[in-house]
């Protein structure tokens, strides 16, 4: 007789990518956010995490459950090009900052109530359908 494969394993296998993806778009909001509060400090380089590469990255390695976690890791933080210089050296454009931050929590929302489903999804199967 085989033994079952831990617990979070199974669990792992059953959320998939949802879990670490959530917790992709969540550092995305902290990068954000922290351009958005030195919009006004001389020299401040923006910054951005490339949530979306790193997903397609993961995704396309075929890793399950918790093989994600490495392959998200590869995401990278880059220097934002500004469109337009400031004199003070600030990278830090607002209108960019606000729709980067505006896209990203309303993934971080979708990614929420996927993860949310899952989940539901899988206390409905323990409870026998009840």
């Amino acid at each position: 007789m085989n033994p079952l494969p831990p617990s979070s394993s199974l669990i792992d296998q059953a959320i998939g990518i949802s879990a670490p993806a959530l917790r992709l778009r969540a550092q995305r909001l902290e990068v954000i956010a922290g351009n958005i509060a030195n919009a006004s400090t001389p020299g401040y380089k923006a910054r951005d995490l490339d949530a979306d590469a790193a997903l397609r990255a993961a995704n396309a390695a075929g890793a399950g459950g918790s093989g994600f976690a490495g392959d998200l890791a590869a995401a990278r933080l880059s220097y934002r090009a500004p469109l337009i210089p400031s004199i003070d050296g600030n990278t830090v454009e607002m209108a960019t900052e606000q729709a980067a931050f505006a896209e990203n929590a309303l993934r971080y929302q979708a990614s929420l109530e996927f993860l949310g489903s899952r989940v539901n999804s899988i206390m409905a199967a323990l409870k026998g359908g009840e």
